[in-house]
């Protein structure tokens, strides 16, 4: 079978769970083989990626790979395009994934399809589009396949590849060095789960009232192991960290388990949330446009039902 290159997601030597996704999921298409960039490469990422199908890793652990923004990755996988003639190439569907695959298509022309929802034989894909207000299936019809793929679109399956390993050397043309990194600010890393990866998102919007009340979802959320998120309306408003919203010009999530608290459900947040597996709505408002994407709906005042929930969940622990 034909390879499936998989760009792999990580950070300081550990791998990303998405890359796990994206691992299951070329299983299906044909041969994973694992795309590592920058330094950081170990035994323990090595097992992790062949437990999850990896038959090939193709190792660039050079430390200018991620010295400069974004190129150097879509230069490494250019050159393995060029190399290998892989059937497809894999990336997760986050801002610099995505970047990676605009790029990597410009310089392979080749076709791109991003935020994909699923994806199936002959790489035809699934995914959500014009806000979400239209669910198509689209093919590349040029060149080498490259499609960036939601985190938890596909669960995560263990099934051991070989893991041979084979080192990658690509020199990187001045274009990709006009941009330098300088200066890496770590960001502090709460006791949650990352919002794009979380298995389960408890947010809360418009109707929470205040970034005070915002405590009753934090306390939800850390009941089921969850990530907080918050609709545009509620981070405008200075009531939860920017970084924290769902939304079209937000984060797009796709977990398990979605519980929408005080969020009417504009088409802006909707776009950013409906993919979810289960969609729990808590609102006030039996005509709120959210409820028409929901699989479970509570009509009643949030700050009575999402503290009994709450209470109702420690309980079963």
């Amino acid at each position: 079978m034909s390879e499936i290159l998989v760009l792999v997601e990580h950070v300081d030597g550990d791998v990303k769970k998405v890359t796990l996704e994206l691992l299951t999921l070329a299983r299906s298409l044909g041969t994973p083989a694992a795309v590592w960039a920058g330094p950081g490469y170990s035994d323990a990422a090595k097992a992790k990626l062949a437990e999850y199908g990896a038959d090939k890793i193709y190792v660039a652990d050079a430390e200018e790979i991620i010295g400069y923004v974004v190129a150097p990755k879509a230069e490494l996988l250019a050159k393995l395009v060029a190399d290998k003639a892989p059937a497809g190439v894999l990336v997760a569907a986050t801002a610099e994934g995505k970047e990676v695959a605009g790029r990597l298509a410009v310089k392979t022309d080749s076709g791109v399809i991003t935020d994909a929802v699923g994806l199936g034989e002959g790489f035809v894909a699934d995914q959500s589009i014009f806000g979400g207000g239209v669910n198509v299936r689209s093919r590349v019809a040029k060149g080498t396949p490259i499609v960036a793929v939601r985190p938890n679109s596909t669960a995560p399956v263990a099934a051991a590849g070989a893991g041979a390993e084979e080192k990658v050397e690509v020199a990187l043309s001045e274009a990709a060095r006009a941009a330098r990194i300088v200066e890496r600010v770590k960001q502090e890393k709460g006791a949650r789960p990352e919002l794009t990866e979380a298995a389960i998102v408890v947010s809360g919007g418009r109707g929470v009232g205040s970034g005070d009340n915002f405590a009753i979802i934090e306390k939800l959320a850390d009941s089921l192991g969850a990530a907080v998120g918050a609709s545009r309306a509620a981070t405008d408003a200075g009531w939860y960290p920017h970084q924290f919203q769902v939304g079209q010009t937000g984060k797009t999530v796709s977990p398990q388990l979605y519980i929408a608290s005080g969020i009417s459900g504009a088409i802006q947040h909707r776009a950013g949330m409906q993919t979810s597996k289960t969609i729990v709505v808590i609102n006030k408002d039996a005509e709120a446009p959210i409820f028409e994407i929901a699989d479970y709906g509570v009509v009643g005042d949030l700050f009575q039902v999402v503290p009994q929930l709450t209470d109702e969940i420690e309980k079963r622990k």
